[in-house]
């Protein structure tokens, strides 16, 4: 049944800019505890980790040296077998320049942008093609977040238009959103931003906030996407009780990908999927 589909990619997000050791004590925050986060992750299925870093006091940062810190315990913790993926997220912090320029100053091999946040209006479509030209010469693997199906439908428009290439690039799409507390996702409300723009784009993935994070995953995989999980959007293993770690949280994803009939698939995979080998 395994060769009915290609590989799906397991994302681990371990911490996001919001949470504290307040919402879970095993939040990994500094530097360290994201390198033991990602080893445990990968040990437990995940190809990648999509990478937040935090100041001296534990708040949301995009700081480049941060950055590359973090990229180097993480690639000591877990070598090669890992994608590392940054974030340009900004939580009201920082502005789209700041948020461009941290991709240009530290040129990681991935990197994560939200629509609404790089070019939030029509007249922006040329920062975020600029970007994605910038991320093409150095090889760097550009995923672009869509948080509903406004973006989605903009996102079909901008390629149709061929203001973005996404023969290129990866798109997330977001289930749920952070409310207090959290919007739970539905994998229902995922399948019109799928099925809005998926197939322009090289690859899908999905994330989603709450306890049926696993379901929207397997939902994903089936449609032929991959799925990011971990303690940015959810704490809850599907069986209801909360995870010691993020790599229980990748390992119940794993296995209720697997029971689907589908296959985990590796960095090597993800790298060659996403153009960026011997990066």
């Amino acid at each position: 049944m395994t060769d009915l589909y290609p590989p799906t990619f397991i994302a681990v997000a371990p911490n996001g800019g919001r949470r504290s050791k307040a919402d879970h004590p095993a939040l990994p925050i500094t530097i360290e505890e994201s390198a033991a986060a990602a080893r445990a992750a990968q040990a437990a299925g995940a190809a990648m980790i999509h990478l937040h870093v935090r100041d001296a006091q534990g708040r949301h940062s995009l700081d480049p040296g941060l950055y590359r810190d973090a990229i180097a315990a993480v690639r000591d913790a877990v070598g090669p077998r890992m994608v590392i993926q940054i974030t340009t997220e900004s939580i009201g912090m920082y502005a789209p320049e700041e948020q461009v320029a941290v991709v240009k100053a530290v040129k990681p091999e991935a990197v994560s942008v939200a629509l609404r946040e790089i070019a939030p209006q029509e007249s922006d479509a040329k920062r975020l093609s600029d970007l994605l030209a910038f991320c093409e010469a150095e090889r760097i693997a550009p995923q672009i977040i869509a948080f509903d199906r406004g973006d989605a439908d903009r996102l079909a428009r901008w390629v149709q238009a061929r203001v973005i290439d996404g023969r290129t690039t990866s798109v997330l799409f977001v289930g749920g959103r952070y409310t207090t507390p959290p919007t739970i996702a539905k994998p229902a409300e995922l399948v019109p931003m799928i099925e809005s723009c998926s197939d322009l784009f090289r690859d899908f993935m999905v994330c989603a906030f709450g306890p049926r994070e696993s379901g929207c995953g397997v939902l994903a995989g089936l449609l032929g996407g991959h799925v990011r999980c971990g303690f940015e959007n959810n704490f809850v293993l599907p069986n209801g009780e909360t995870a010691p770690d993020n790599g229980a949280v990748v390992a119940a994803q794993a296995q209720a990908l697997t029971c689907a009939g589908l296959r985990i698939g590796d960095a090597i995979a993800l790298r060659s999927l996403w153009g960026i080998e011997g990066r």
